[in-house]
């Protein structure tokens, strides 16, 4: 993703076999303000809740949701909505 000045960092950043994981750790309204990038990626809540928003929809996930597929070129954002909360993104190395 490209650099967002108020934009939570990853806790964890992994390349694994072509895609790229980024594990975020946030607190109550902590997350990726609203940006778009050139690549779709997929997003999965491990614990906690967040927010994910389009201009669409808005979607609360938690670790039982399946996970979404947010689609290139799309403006989105990702909130926490409680603390302790840990989700993912995964896309694919060199699409952006």
């Amino acid at each position: 993703m490209g650099a967002y000045p108020d934009a939570l960092l990853p806790k964890h950043s992994v390349r694994y076999d072509g895609a790229m994981l980024s594990v975020y750790h946030a607190d109550s309204g902590q997350g990726l303000p609203k940006h778009s990038h050139q690549h779709a990626h997929l997003t999965v809540c491990h614990a906690g809740s967040i927010k994910v928003s389009n201009e669409r929809r808005s979607l609360v996930m938690t670790k039982d949701t399946q996970p979404v597929n947010l689609v290139a070129n799309e403006w989105h954002e990702i909130e926490a909505l409680e603390d302790g909360t840990v989700f993912v993104n995964v896309f694919t190395v060199g699409k952006d």
